[in-house]
């Protein structure tokens, strides 16, 4: 009896199981679903969680990631409205926004819905840049592109279309991952890229030729200045070295034989002064002085000679 309850228990267990698994369904934080009832979408579902769902053939249920997806473009060759030719690839990030209508654009195929965005890409890029010219998007002067702007009405029109054509959809991000030059036009872009650059080269080297010219006469201006000062306080100086002078011819002019002296004296220790040997005449003056010392040293102690100042 016990064997029999037990296993009724356990039969009714797994039934409950069964039915569990074919009833309910879980949608992940990551996913979104739609649910079909004999083919037909009666709902979908855009928040995390276990559901009810009748079993197949009655209702189907459609799972699809609503994590963000990424797409490259291939080269796409554009022309700008100056008439010049570029080749640019896009990316751009977006995810399924609205389940159902993604399930009857797409029948839940993520290559599909990838390729109808790719379309949607190329025309959109096709038009914008139809309205901008070639320096907007290559330029070697910072402050003339227009990248940001470009991608924005890129994106703009994208987004548009997708609604429009009901893809389920929402584009978040878009971008160019690169711009090129057909092979064509590749060397006569640098060509004039390099005149360009060559223009700023010489505009930047007469600047800097004339700001040395504004250098050079300033550095003269103040040179003339200082020479002028340093003349002018050499001509005080020399003013003063002449009074001076002046007041010191005042004094020899009242005593002569002092001033001969003294000139005596300082030619002396001129020529002395580095250990010089001489051998010269006791009478050429002013060496004369050297045998008045002489005379004054062999003279008897106690008698005294008065020098003279003049010439022997």
């Amino acid at each position: 009896m016990k064997r029999q309850q037990l296993t009724i228990w356990v039969s009714a267990i797994l039934a409950i199981l069964f039915l569990f698994i074919v009833l309910v369904f879980q949608v992940r934080q990551t996913e979104i679903a739609v649910v079909t009832t004999f083919g037909q979408i009666t709902r979908s579902i855009t928040e995390p969680g276990g559901y009810f769902r009748w079993p197949w053939p009655i209702q189907k249920v459609y799972k699809f990631d609503r994590r963000l997806q990424n797409f490259e473009s291939r080269f796409d060759q554009v022309t700008t409205s100056d008439g010049r030719s570029l080749t640019v690839s896009i990316f751009s990030g977006w995810r399924i926004q609205e389940p159902r209508l993604f399930q009857q654009r797409f029948k839940g195929s993520l290559i599909r819905a990838k390729d109808n965005l790719e379309d949607l890409v190329r025309n959109a890029q096709a038009s914008v840049l139809a309205k901008y010219k070639f320096q907007d998007l290559v330029s070697t002067n910072r402050s003339n592109l227009k990248l940001k702007q470009i991608e924005s009405e890129v994106l703009a029109a994208v987004r548009s279309d997708s609604q429009v054509q009901g893809f389920g959809i929402a584009v978040e991000l878009l971008g160019f991952k690169r711009i090129g030059l057909p092979e064509s036009i590749t060397a006569k872009v640098f060509d004039r890229m390099k005149a360009e650059r060559q223009k700023e080269v010489s505009r930047l080297e007469s600047e800097g030729e004339s700001e040395a010219i504004r250098i050079r006469a300033e550095a003269d201006r103040q040179r003339q200045q200082i020479l002028a000062e340093a003349n002018a306080q050499a001509t005080i100086i020399i003013g003063q070295g002449e009074a001076e002078a002046a007041r010191y011819y005042q004094v020899f002019q009242q005593n002569p034989e002092l001033a001969i002296f003294l000139m005596e004296m300082e030619t002396l220790e001129g020529s002395l002064k580095d250990r010089t040997t001489l051998i010269l005449d006791q009478q050429t003056a002013p060496f004369h002085r050297f045998k008045q010392v002489l005379d004054l040293q062999s003279e008897p102690q106690g008698q005294t000679t008065q020098p003279t100042t003049g010439n022997p």
